[in-house]
């Protein structure tokens, strides 16, 4: 008996701490989202830092333009996402235009607006950097999920980079769609 009070104790405690745990995502006077039904749209935002000292280089074949590379990448979010991002991108070096454009893959690790961890996909991001000025502009669509709480986001992000700098930072901003519970 003392066992099965225990246990029923410890469920209730449990069960209680999740429902506050998800309380963050809970609003009841919001609509599902119209696009996504069963979700709440949550607008995000914060910085990040491109840490080019870890970068492997896997690939790199030069043109007539400039070069195209491979190589994967890691980068650390802080804000309403908080954690890492290993990204592979293939960067396209225009030299004669002044260009950097990267596509690719990316895997988001971490935590978004407090949440337990979740891991996001994402194989449509697009970077462009302008060598002249430093700016750097991208979208990403962490958009298939991986692990952890239901969700997915949709981010823009910009900086501009010092020439040579080996950790630039950014911005980002957007919205993140979290499965509402029932």
């Amino acid at each position: 008996m003392t066992k099965k009070l225990g246990l029923s104790l410890l469920t209730f405690f449990i069960l209680s701490l999740t429902s506050a745990a998800t309380a963050v995502f809970a609003d009841d006077d919001d609509e599902s989202c119209s696009d996504r039904p069963g979700y709440k749209r949550v607008e995000v935002s914060g910085n990040g830092v491109h840490d080019y000292s870890t970068q492997i280089l896997h690939r790199q074949k030069f043109t007539e333009s400039g070069k195209r590379e491979r190589t994967t990448d890691s980068i650390d979010l802080w804000g309403d996402l908080e954690g890492r991002v290993l990204y592979q991108p293939r960067s396209i070096y225009d030299f004669s235009k002044g260009t950097l454009v990267n596509t690719g893959r990316q895997v988001f690790s971490g935590t978004v607006l407090g949440s337990r961890p979740v891991m996001l996909y994402d194989d449509d991001f697009r970077f462009e950097v302008t060598f002249a000025t430093g700016e750097v502009r991208g979208e990403v669509y962490l958009t298939e999920h991986l692990a952890g709480p239901r969700m997915t986001c949709e981010l823009t992000i910009y900086g501009v980079a010092e020439k040579d700098d080996p950790k630039p930072e950014f911005e980002y901003n957007g919205f993140c769609w979290v499965k509402k519970r029932r």
